[in-house]
């Protein structure tokens, strides 16, 4: 029983061995396409390996960059958006994508936000929904330790500096877990979209009757606020609403 166990086991490995380097070398083939500027080749093999769930911010970003070489500027924003969303410091991600907006048509005027709510939102960017829990989960170990050492320690000063510590990993604490939910509700109720109709038309209602509102074109972001059957409501950054179908759009 013990042996058969540990083929099995062995098997296993080998399995998922085998997997991740045939997946290494399906990324490496595509990352040669589109060296020797092959790029629609580059992005079918790319697309295959996400099409096994391969995700990662290398994949996506190389994703980006090669529809934009094929001037797909929609599909090239919206792989930059998956790999920011993964990775949302990442100044190549950051850079590339703005060169990928900047071949848009639609210039959508931002409303402006309050300096502290501007400010509040900067922080919470700072880290992923994961990152803020990580750091929520560090800062209750060091909280605890901390009031140990508090506790157990015999001279003032090292009470004192011990009680400071844990003073400020408590508020640490408090601010790490206020952040993760409020990234985690963001995401989880907020759900953006990247038009790829080179051309939609966006209607005051759900039909193809209803008064036409306004113009959108590829590549521009907007947000998904509610669905009904193949329509999608969006919202832009300016605050104009509209319908749009689902066809015309690819939600992040």
């Amino acid at each position: 029983m013990i042996m058969t166990m540990k083929k099995i086991v062995f098997l296993f490995v080998i399995l998922i061995t085998s997997i991740l380097s045939a997946q290494q070398d399906s990324f490496e083939k595509a990352n040669a396409l589109y060296n020797e500027k092959q790029y629609a080749e580059a992005k079918k093999v790319y697309e295959s390996i996400l099409a096994e769930g391969k995700e990662s911010v290398a994949l996506y970003y190389n994703l980006g960059n090669t529809n934009y070489k094929l001037s797909n500027i929609g599909e090239s924003i919206y792989y930059f958006e998956k790999a920011l969303a993964l990775s949302p410091n990442d100044e190549d991600v950051k850079n590339n994508l703005v060169f990928a907006q900047n071949a848009t048509i639609d210039q959508i005027d931002v409303l402006p936000e309050s300096v502290i709510t501007k400010t509040v939102n900067n922080m919470i960017n700072k880290l992923s929904f994961d990152g803020w829990a990580w750091l929520s989960i560090l800062s209750v170990i060091s909280l605890v330790v901390l009031f140990i050492l508090y506790y157990i320690a015999q001279s003032t000063t090292k009470k004192r500096m011990f009680f400071i510590g844990t003073s400020v990993a408590a508020m640490i604490t408090i601010i790490s877990v206020i952040f993760a939910f409020s990234q985690y509700n963001y995401v989880k109720n907020t759900q953006y979209a990247i038009v790829m109709a080179e051309a939609a038309t966006i209607k005051s209602e759900p039909n193809l009757s209803s008064d036409a509102v306004f113009e959108l074109h590829e590549g521009t972001k907007v947000k998904v606020t509610e669905s009904v059957n193949n329509w999608r409501k969006i919202k832009l950054a300016d605050g104009k609403i509209g319908w749009i179908p689902r066809t015309d759009i690819k939600e992040l």
